[in-house]
């Protein structure tokens, strides 16, 4: 492990904590990848992989793989619309009992099919939930299937796209225009709140480079768009006897600016403030949730390096994710396994890396251990999102973490036991239905659902022998007679799974 892994121990919880020392640059990496980086490119690229995709990765180049990656996300289509995506309330049953029926099914099936999304798109939903988690709405203030489809939407076409074009789309979906209160917006009377957000949280960073005069003067610029038919749930619309027709001064240009003109300004007069703003964002999420220090350390500077790509290419997400994952600077030992996972992450991890069968029902069970843990899909907290990383531990929390991950570690081995001894042998390698030594199937199976490993010898002792326990007193051992072939091996790497569930270097990526 490396040396600035120190283990924090509070009253009532085993935490790990990582300064960051990351002193690599943003200079190709050029070696070809080994399991360790190919593994963790797929934590951090998307929700993890199974045995078979990082061994199909290791040997390739970063080059390479990463332009693979990155373009196969380019090239994935949304999630079609569903039949009701431009119902309203006259849709639905006038029985308010039935409509609500209704609408929750129509919300599980589409939470069912974003789930599968996330599972099965590595970096373009890995990315759309991260978007997410920035441009945040909250279902339960808007409450319209029909918004939040188009708000997923524009999560998902926009991911990787222009960000400029990102911010104008997002801010008039109809989710956003209900949750910051822009349909509220109207020229006589301006509402001020999402003005606000659109500098402090989602472009420019609280109190950078704006003044309070702009954000008044923004407001009257977005007025307008208020029109919203005679049906609830109806798509929101401009309506023009609501604009603010008087000259505003944004900052530091006058004119009668409507909405795009706002757009086009706050990237013209302050392209930097906006890419440094993004690309620390993404170097927090991508890389290591500090990356800011009192001993000058290097992120700053390859904050820098990035925010220079992103100007460049016109605020294309791309180049500056490419830039990013084929860096020595993104595949340096000390970036490796010092992000705590998610909710989404811990679970959706787990169902990649062992490869266990999974359907609709288990897609629903994440979503609703993830909202138990603090992670509810569609629901930031607030509209600063969730803050991720030291927030998801806690005394309950990890509690929760660790009962549920038993709780699908059960079912799964209910369901086909036989598919914890497939992983056991494909974690072990090519050897790994003959090999007759525990100790070395253990390690294996520990080093592919964590991102480093256990810190001590005396950790994986512990792992062995859970491991070993199911034939520990049969004289298996003793005469190498011992296989994962054997009838109880299945058995034994569930219980060591169970083990490394509740192991702190299981909670990072």
């Amino acid at each position: 492990m490396p040396q600035n892994y120190v283990p924090i121990l509070t009253p009532d919880i085993a935490m790990e904590y990582f300064i960051n020392c990351n002193s690599s640059t943003l200079a190709p990496y050029t070696a070809p990848l080994d399991e360790l980086r190919a593994a963790h490119l797929y934590r951090r690229l998307g929700f993890s992989a199974s045995v078979q995709t990082i061994n199909a990765a290791v040997g390739q180049t970063a080059d390479n793989l990463v332009d693979n990656l990155v373009d196969q996300a380019l090239a994935v289509p949304p999630i079609p619309a569903p039949a009701w995506a431009d119902w309203t309330d006259a849709n639905y049953p006038e029985d308010d009992d039935l409509a609500r029926q209704l609408r929750r099914a129509q919300l599980e099936e589409f939470s069912i099919t974003y789930g599968n999304q996330l599972l099965d798109n590595n970096l373009r939903d890995r990315m759309s939930f991260f978007w997410s988690n920035h441009f945040v709405t909250e279902l339960d203030v808007y409450n319209c299937n029909q918004f939040l489809y188009y708000y997923i939407n524009c999560l998902q076409r926009n991911a990787l796209g222009n960000f400029k074009t990102f911010v104008s789309e997002v801010g008039l979906t109809s989710a956003m225009l209900y949750y910051l209160d822009g349909v509220r917006n109207r020229g006589n009377n301006p509402n001020e709140n999402y003005a606000r957000e659109l500098y402090e949280l989602f472009t420019l960073g609280e109190g950078n480079g704006y003044t309070e005069e702009d954000i008044i003067e923004t407001s009257k610029s977005l007025s307008g768009y208020t029109e919203r038919g005679e049906e609830g749930c109806t798509q929101v619309t401009f309506n023009p006897e609501d604009f603010n027709t008087e000259n505003k001064t944004i900052l530091g240009q006058t004119g009668n600016w409507g909405y795009d003109d706002t757009i086009d300004i706050l990237f013209n007069e302050r392209p930097n403030e906006i890419a440094w703003f993004i690309c620390k964002k993404l170097y927090e999420f991508l890389i290591h949730p500090d990356s800011t220090d009192d001993d000058g350390g290097i992120a700053p500077q390859i904050i820098d390096g990035l925010a220079q790509t992103f100007i460049a290419n016109n605020f294309e997400i791309a180049p500056v994710l490419r830039q990013l994952f084929k860096s020595q600077h993104f595949f340096d030992d000390t970036a490796i396994g010092v992000i705590i996972k998610s909710p989404f992450d811990l679970y959706m991890g787990l169902i990649k890396e062992t490869g266990f069968t999974y359907d609709d029902s288990t897609v629903i069970n994440v979503i609703d251990a993830s909202r138990l843990i603090g992670q509810e899909l569609f629901d930031p907290f607030d509209v600063a999102g969730w803050q991720r990383d030291r927030e998801w531990i806690n005394t309950n929390f990890i509690i929760g973490r660790w009962l549920t991950a038993e709780v699908f570690l059960e079912r799964f081995y209910q369901a086909d036991q036989e598919q914890f001894r497939a992983f056991g042998i494909a974690a072990a390698g090519p050897t790994g239905a003959t090999e007759s030594d525990p100790a070395v199937v253990t390690r294996a199976i520990v080093d592919k659902l964590t991102p480093k490993g256990l810190l001590t010898d005396a950790d994986y002792d512990r792992a062995i022998t859970v491991f070993r326990e199911p034939y520990e007193d049969t004289g298996t051992y003793e005469t190498n007679s011992w296989n994962m072939g054997l009838e109880d091996a299945h058995a034994q790497v569930y219980l060591l799974l169970r083990h490394i569930s509740r192991e702190p270097e299981f909670q990072l990526k």
